[in-house]
């Protein structure tokens, strides 16, 4: 779990015969991290040609995300979901696939369309209603009429023989009619338009031979019908609406069966090009290349062997013997429970280890945990972000990966909270028990109970102190074990960050705890101090020219006086940085102090809020400043505490031994979930 899993290369050679029977059980057996044939070193690598697949994987995967665009219109079972299974893989006709897709895209353009035109005259009856409800009535809102206004009033008159087809040609545009009276063989009409579509409605108009008249007082008191109008046609419009949602659904559900294995086939068929397109070819044969965990070397052969009738060539490269400026290139597959899965998702965030280094994974999770728990002390806080972790699993169960690792993460915080909230007796800043290990608000609060292991504030921050001076170690120890494995002598003894800058470390951590001891008066014998300090300080200037020696001919450097030069000026920025820079990095470890106290001082502030709001203390509004104050804290601090030790991590504990710029294991995989 420490180290990421060991990792073998095969390079195979197989007959044309064979290729589409080894495409399957590759994916079938999604084993392989592919690499081009081209990455290999060797000159017979640049006498094969890459294979051309028979379809384009592009195009293929362009389908396949037209089909989910389609499933995702509704709320059904993402695509991704479906399960794989290569023995039901058909041959691919994709011009017939995106035939069909297209019968059933046009179908739903055409409600979508629909939709959009009753969208347009929902928002145009809308504005209408609102226009009207501006003014006290018709009357009013028609006197009122300008050129700047969006719709149009207009009285007028229309034969009655012609009325209800009138009716029925208007209805079709986003209006209001009322008929008012009916004298000699005329309808008397309001009609309420938008003067969008004035073109639209003059074109009826002068159909049906409508005729203006003045406004008159039968038309004052029209305004409730019209409102009344108005809500029909709005109401009639959100059932259409509704029904063309229904249509949707409905279109979707009754394809559901066809679409889910249209893209079983296309995810199939781009798996099964994809794996072929790493293949390179000569006149008779194939050629492939990939990486895959050690552990499943026998299974793949003895299927490659079994599928081949033995009629191939496989040969397995130890990432021992590869060069050591190509192992950066070998892909690093993690080995950690999937209880470390949050942890696991910050180590990637900042970059994939190097294979053949530690994977730092585990002590990030001791690490984060014990820096957050102790900046964000408290088992109530800690329970309330336990709950919202695990209810947050539970409501977004079917959310991408890195969501839920984040909810996972405040799960874990909180259960550490609840830990350290014990240790320092603390619970919703009140003391419902004896702490286990001291009391941290009775310190802050400038009330420590006698007795205790921790006194003041000082004593907090030596804690921390300690703390750091153990991470840093821990960071040392990991880069020598990384420096040991790849076989990098020179800096495991004479680096900053090998054997010698952890003496160094070790030696200026004795100086500083003596002159402590001593009232700050008095530093260890100058004798000692040399050869803890000085001498190993002066050994450190011979890593360079050590370094030209060794690497002369690859460097292709000549020694003169400039050269020696650059020697004593990296030597001494060395020295800078070991002495200046491993100290910030230990007193930077009294954030986590600092963020504790600040926890316990924000606490404290809002108790005497709520005595200062009500001196008794069982007044409401005291109980609603107290709800607020935690509210409050466990946002604000939980999410400095989150980013803090995350901080601490990244730039206290990995700058210490982490070689990133690894390449993460992603073999063509049938289980392999996210959308390339």
């Amino acid at each position: 779990m420490i180290f990421t899993a060991p990792m073998k290369q095969l390079i195979a050679v197989i007959l044309d015969r064979d290729v589409e029977k080894i495409t399957r059980e590759l994916l079938r057996q999604s084993v392989l991290h592919f690499i081009s044939i081209k990455e290999i070193t060797g000159d017979w690598s640049s006498q094969v040609e890459q294979v051309t697949t028979l379809v384009s994987v592009a195009m293929i995967a362009e389908t396949r995300k037209r089909i989910e665009s389609l499933v995702l219109i509704n709320e059904a079972l993402p695509l991704p979901q479906v399960q794989l299974d290569i023995d039901n893989m058909k041959f691919l006709d994709i011009e017939e696939t995106n035939k069909e897709l297209d019968k059933i895209a046009g179908t739903l353009q055409s409600i979508r369309d629909r939709q959009k035109q009753r969208q347009q005259e929902i928002l145009k009856l809308e504005e209408i209603k609102r226009q009207l409800d501006m003014f006290q009535n018709v009357e009013a809102m028609f006197t009122a009429h300008s050129p700047y206004s969006f719709i149009n009033i207009q009285t007028g008159m229309v034969l009655a023989s012609r009325y209800e087809s009138f009716n029925s040609a208007i209805d079709k545009l986003p209006s209001v009619l009322l008929n008012f009276s009916e004298r000699d063989h005329q309808v008397n009409l309001l009609l309420i338009t938008m003067k969008r579509d004035d073109s639209q409605v003059n074109k009826v108009l002068d159909q049906f031979g409508w005729v203006d008249i003045e406004f008159s007082k039968e038309f004052k008191s029209s305004k409730k019908d019209i409102i009344t109008d108005l809500e029909s046609r709005l109401i009639k419009l959100e059932k259409e609406q509704h029904n063309l949602d229904n249509e949707v659904q409905q279109l979707i559900s009754r394809h559901r069966h066809r679409l889910e294995s249209l893209w079983a086939n296309l995810r199939l068929n781009e798996l099964f090009f994809r794996i072929q397109s790493y293949f390179s070819k000569t006149s008779r044969t194939m050629l492939f290349s990939g990486w895959l965990p050690a552990e499943k070397v026998k299974t793949l052969e003895k299927s490659i062997r079994r599928i081949t009738d033995n009629h191939c060539y496989l040969e397995w490269n130890d990432p021992a013997g590869i060069a050591p400026e190509k192992k950066k290139d070998i892909p690093v597959q993690f080995r950690n429970p999937r209880l470390l899965a949050p942890f696991q998702m910050l180590v990637q965030n900042y970059s994939i280890p190097q294979y053949g280094t530690i994977d730092p994974t585990p002590l990030v999770a001791v690490a984060y945990l014990i820096m957050f728990g102790l900046m964000f002390g408290d088992a109530g806080h800690g329970a309330v972000l336990a709950l919202l972790g695990i209810f947050g699993q539970i409501i977004y169960k079917g959310v991408k990966e890195g969501i839920r690792n984040l909810l996972k993460l405040i799960t874990w915080c909180g259960f550490s909270a609840i830990i350290t909230g014990i240790l320092f007796g603390s619970y919703f800043g009140m003391r419902w028990f004896k702490p286990l290990w001291f009391d941290f608000h009775s310190i802050i609060s400038g009330h420590p109970p006698p007795g205790g292991p921790v006194h003041d504030v000082y004593g907090i921050l030596v804690i921390t102190i300690y703390f750091g001076i153990t991470i840093i170690a821990l960071g040392l120890v990991i880069n020598w074990i990384n420096l040991f494995n790849n076989r990098n002598w020179l800096k495991l003894l004479l680096d900053k960050g090998g054997v010698l800058g952890g003496w160094m470390y070790g030696a200026g951590i004795y100086t500083a705890f003596y002159f402590v001891a001593h009232d700050y008066r008095e530093l260890p014998e100058s004798v000692l101090l040399f050869w803890i300090l000085g001498m190993p300080s002066l050994v450190l200037f011979f890593k360079g020219p050590l370094e030209l020696l060794l690497h002369q001919q690859e460097k292709r450097k000549k020694f003169d006086i400039f050269t020696l030069i650059n020697f004593f000026m990296e030597w001494i920025v060395e020295l800078l940085e070991i002495f200046s820079g491993y100290l910030a990095n230990t007193l930077s470890f009294m954030r986590v102090a600092g963020l504790g106290i600040a926890h316990v001082s924000l606490m404290i502030a809002f108790f005497e809020i709520a005595r200062m709001v009500s001196p008794e203390g069982n007044d409401i509004w005291s109980y609603l400043v107290l709800l607020s104050g935690n509210v409050l804290v466990i946002a604000l601090e939980g999410l400095s505490a989150g980013i803090q030790s995350l901080r601490l991590n990244y730039y206290e504990f990995f700058s210490k031994y982490f070689i990133g710029a690894g390449r993460a294991y992603m073999p063509i995989s049938l289980r392999h979930t996210e959308q390339e």
